[in-house]
């Protein structure tokens, strides 16, 4: 009986170890591919406009996205472009005639063949002001009213699932944490441990109560997935930790970690403080819901691996491989990171 309960679990393991394997294989080398484009259109007098516009870089590379104005709008002055490490600003006044935009189209040509979205600001001389997200699925948008508090918590809360369901090193993070725990409680205490301490940072930095620059966050949360690989590991050869012990409390220190990442996905959007509040608590509720179905996919994986017949010696080494992919893939990005400090 003790060594079918051994097989079973070491199945069990084998189970998820084959499914970071393949999942760690398939993820591209850039972590962070879903950073937004920014525009922010302010309206200074009748048919005048300011126009900030911001595009993320990618391995060096601006995005390939291009801002198409509506027909008959011309740039007072020429375009002031400022290279930043993370992205390109282009700063323009418009002329737009007496209509103004009111009613007419922008379009983002390029958007539609990538992953990324466009948040979209416009501030109105009256004071006010309205927010939108506009995706690769309808690579437009115009500019006729203001959008109401369903629409604009509706875009931030989509924001936050497409953010951590495409922020490779966050998932690789709680796949090693699923790889670390089997046991259903303890599982429990773990993922709700992370979730709140990243609950926490990111609030704190968004509303501008702590400030963490962005290169070293980075970095770190790659070390801290090196460093969950190689607790995995330790497990697997028979030597557990303090991580194996107390894992939720390990899940709670690298999750604030993590909130400090996630905030920087805010920031990076130039949000106006007015719009924090909201922008905060629906992005962090996307996260959430990300994280979840993510890890509702992977629990319900799990049982359908180890129903597969798999000799027992590939069982018993998919979890250890697995960690080297996943330390190896981390340690990649950790040093990579090191190059924006």
């Amino acid at each position: 009986m003790r060594r079918s309960l051994g097989l079973s679990l070491s199945r069990g393991f084998g189970a998820l170890g084959l499914l970071v394997m393949l999942v760690s294989f398939a993820l591209p080398a850039e972590a962070h591919e879903s950073r937004p484009a920014y525009l922010e259109i302010s309206e200074t007098a009748p048919g005048r406009y300011d126009v900030l516009w911001r595009t993320p870089r990618l391995a060096g590379m601006r995005l390939p996205v291009v801002l198409d104005m509506p027909a008959g709008v011309r740039n007072v002055a020429d375009p002031a472009e400022r290279v930043l490490p993370d992205s390109v600003v282009e700063r323009r006044v418009i002329d737009a005639g007496q209509e103004g935009l009111s009613g007419r189209r922008i379009r983002f040509r390029g958007l539609e063949a990538g992953i990324t979205d466009v948040l979209v600001r416009v501030r109105h001389r009256d004071g006010t002001h309205w927010t939108q997200v506009v995706g690769p699925s309808r690579p437009w948008i115009e500019l006729n009213g203001s959008a109401g508090i369903l629409s604009v918590a509706g875009d931030f809360l989509l924001h936050g699932v497409k953010h951590i369901l495409l922020g490779f090193d966050h998932l690789l993070f709680v796949f090693g944490l699923l790889l670390l725990v089997d046991r259903g409680w303890a599982l429990v205490k773990t993922i709700t441990a992370f979730t709140l301490a990243h609950s926490i940072t990111l609030a704190l930095a968004t509303l501008g109560v702590m400030r963490v620059p962005s290169p070293p966050v980075e970095a770190a949360i790659a070390l801290s997935i090196l460093l969950l690989a190689t607790e995995v590991l330790r497990l697997h050869r028979g030597r557990p930790s303090v991580t194996a012990r107390w894992p939720w409390a390990v899940a709670f220190c690298f999750g604030l970690l993590h909130g400090f990442g996630f905030a920087g996905a805010l920031a990076q959007i130039g949000l106006p403080r007015t719009d924090v509040p909201l922008a905060l608590f629906t992005f962090n509720v996307g996260v959430e819901l990300g994280q979840l179905a993510f890890v509702a996919v992977v629990l319900g994986l799990r049982p359908v691996l180890k129903r597969m017949t798999l000799p027992e010696i590939m069982a018993h080494r998919a979890r250890p491989v697995a960690s080297y992919v996943l330390g190896t893939l981390a340690a990649f990005w950790f040093f990579q990171r090191l190059t924006a400090f």
